[in-house]
């Protein structure tokens, strides 16, 4: 793991204490488990069938950092899909998934969190955490894009 990718995390376990480390965003999703890198330098895989939800967040000591993120109160303002997880112990969360197939692991998902001034700034929840997934709204959706109105044939030009 180097040092300039790494990003902190604060794993949350089902009816266990959190784990807090680092991450590489880009292969800390391993076949088992989500790898990752203790404070202490040791590296740790945690398996997904312990894993509530994988926090990605600002600060390991700020207050509610580990906390549920909740749900969205209003519409929420940024394109993607706005999804509501039901967790197995019955805890409800949303997120805004990217509404790209291509941006999807087979594990699970990454989605913003409702707050985005809370110390969570992504949430990776993996498949096996989750009793229900429903899609509660697209935003921005590129097929909604304002058609241009036609000028009208029957009027004259105004300088002609």
């Amino acid at each position: 793991m180097a040092a300039s990718t790494s990003k902190k995390v604060v794993i949350r376990r089902f009816d266990r204490e959190p784990v807090t480390g680092f991450v590489n965003p880009h292969d800390y999703l391993q076949p088992e488990g989500v790898e990752l890198l203790s404070p202490t330098g040791s590296v740790l895989v945690v398996p997904y069938s312990e894993i509530k939800a994988v926090c990605f967040v600002r600060d390991f000591e700020a207050p509610g950092g580990s906390a549920s993120p909740g749900l969205f109160h209003t519409r929420p303002k940024t394109e993607g899909l706005w999804v509501r997880m039901c967790f197995n112990d019955g805890e409800l969360m949303d997120g805004l998934l990217s509404n790209n197939l291509l941006q999807l692991e087979a594990s699970g998902f990454t989605v913003v969190p409702p707050n985005p001034v809370s110390n969570n700034q992504r949430i990776f929840v993996p498949k096996t955490a989750l009793r229900e997934f429903h899609v509660v709204g697209v935003v921005g959706s590129p097929i909604q894009r304002r058609r241009k109105k036609a000028a009208p044939t029957d009027q004259m030009e105004m300088f002609e």
